[in-house]
């Protein structure tokens, strides 16, 4: 049975755990608001954009375009986001489980894997699947240029033949308490669906407007992807350690619940001994 003082520590150390994740809960929240801003300002963008190329590709063409061009391999290379750190709840585990559905899945000869973060890097590291790129260390920081760092490497090698399809694999923000995994074909970049082929004027000409808009078009979506991966993950980290404050504050309770009983149970311990002590002594002194 556990000593009073063996209590009293696990209080002190559920007391401590908990000015942790109440710590980690305020910062989280913080972070969120400023990365939910940025998402909510680059969604109308990004649609938009994704909206306007998917005319553009039904009414050019494949031809017009190589990152229009589809080809019949289907050698995929598959980006996978998660992130640095975790305390997130499901969130790392519900995007490695996405992916290794998506690879298990496929019927492609040849898969290889972009790892954004180092929890995807962490588990496909000891899986067998080649690894081209690993991307960590600029959750922190995140910018544009990271963006295009990544988008301009997933270009190149779908422009160099290396590949026939890019897929991103990441978790879409819906709110503080949601985060949906998301696998979204960004190369070949896909044409609208019916209704889409508008007749277009170009000025100066499909060439030069496709070869601006179609590599701006894969930054921005790579860009909206990293955002959205980055305000799940504040999320995600805030309901969890809201969570564990609560579990802390409950066991807390319970830990001094046990307290108390412990310490009835002494006092009412030693009261019976002095009361048994003073009977004896009583007896002792009748006789």
């Amino acid at each position: 049975m556990a000593t009073l003082r063996d209590i009293q520590r696990r209080i002190r150390s559920v007391q401590s755990t908990q000015k942790i994740t109440r710590a980690m809960k305020l910062v989280a929240a913080a972070k969120l608001r400023r990365a939910q801003e940025r998402v909510l300002a680059a969604r109308p963008y990004a649609s938009k954009m994704t909206e306007l190329l998917g005319h553009l590709a039904a009414s050019a063409g494949p031809e017009a375009h190589p990152l229009l061009a589809r080809r019949s391999g289907p050698r995929r290379l598959i980006v996978v986001i998660a992130a640095d750190k975790g305390l997130a709840g499901a969130f790392n585990s519900n995007i490695i489980r996405r992916s290794l559905e998506f690879i298990r899945e496929s019927r492609a000869p040849d898969v290889a894997l972009v790892l954004v973060g180092r929890k995807a890097r962490d588990f496909y590291h000891r899986r067998q699947w080649t690894i081209t790129r690993e991307m960590v260390g600029f959750w922190e920081r995140l910018a544009y240029s990271n963006a295009c760092e990544l988008a301009d490497l997933l270009m190149a090698r779908y422009l160099a033949g290396e590949v026939d399809e890019v897929y991103l694999i990441y978790n879409e923000f819906r709110s503080v308490a949601v985060q949906r995994p998301v696998r979204q074909q960004l190369l070949p970049i896909a044409p609208g669906g019916p209704g889409a082929v508008i007749d277009y004027l170009y000025e100066p000409g499909p060439e030069a407007i496709l070869g601006e808009l179609l590599p701006r078009h894969v930054r921005t979506q790579v860009f909206r992807a990293l955002m959205e991966s980055l305000a799940g993950e504040y999320g995600a980290r805030m309901t969890a350690m809201e969570a564990a404050t609560k579990n802390a504050k409950e066991m807390i309770e319970i830990l001094t619940v046990q307290f108390n009983k412990a310490r009835q149970e002494k006092i009412t311990k030693e009261l019976l001994d002095i009361v048994g002590g003073a009977e004896a002594l009583k007896q002792g002194a009748e006789a």
